[in-house]
């Protein structure tokens, strides 16, 4: 489990297949402290850490994996935002976050707001995924709060630090992001399709 909080960012170094798998090389200031196994949320990609060499590690993704994120789209020196699996007894800051994107969405806006941002994503909604206004999202692993819902599309306000903090920065119009949407929308919207 995560909460949606990012630790830091990490920078691909490699990647490479393996079959039908990848496997991806990441270079950041918390692989000292790591360990073979660990899951890490990468722009909110669970992955198990599975070698470290100094203070690069690697990751391997599935092909469903690969079929259900963005990872396609990674290149090599790209920004990932990271975190760790949270430790029992930490505060949730964010909400929680499982690690497990349910689809892909597209950049579609970005405007600048006095010194904040509002990023509109639009998604398929035949996916049946949904967002509520002043629900939580998780996008590229960042946990946000919802504004402006609609039945695809939606947008999120992003302050500085976020903006500095994370990959955020690089967004443009177009750029596929990972999302995770919210895990009590999503057992609600399951349990009310069964009943109809």
């Amino acid at each position: 489990m995560f909460t949606g909080i990012i630790e830091t960012s990490g920078t691909i170094k490699q990647i490479s297949k393996n079959d039908s798998n990848i496997d991806i090389t990441i270079n950041s200031s918390i692989t000292p402290e790591l360990k073979i196994d660990q899951s890490v949320a990468h722009n909110g990609v669970c992955l198990t850490v599975v070698a470290i060499e100094e203070n690069n590690y690697t990751v391997t993704a599935i092909k469903e994996t690969i079929d259900k994120t963005n990872l396609g789209h990674w290149k090599e020196n790209d920004e990932v935002n990271l975190e760790r699996a949270m430790k029992l007894g930490d505060r949730l800051d964010g909400h929680i976050v499982q690690g497990h994107v349910d689809q892909i969405g597209t950049c579609k806006n970005i405007e600048e707001a006095n010194g904040s941002w509002y990023f509109t994503f639009e998604y398929d909604s035949n996916l049946e995924n949904i967002t509520i206004e002043k629900g939580s999202i998780t996008i590229n692993g960042v946990s946000l709060t919802v504004v402006n819902s609609k039945a695809n599309e939606f947008s999120v306000a992003i302050i500085p630090y976020t903006y500095e903090h994370t990959n955020f920065k690089h967004f443009k119009k177009g750029s596929v992001v990972n999302l995770e949407f919210d895990v009590v929308g999503k057992y609600v919207s399951r349990l009310h399709g069964l009943r109809n």
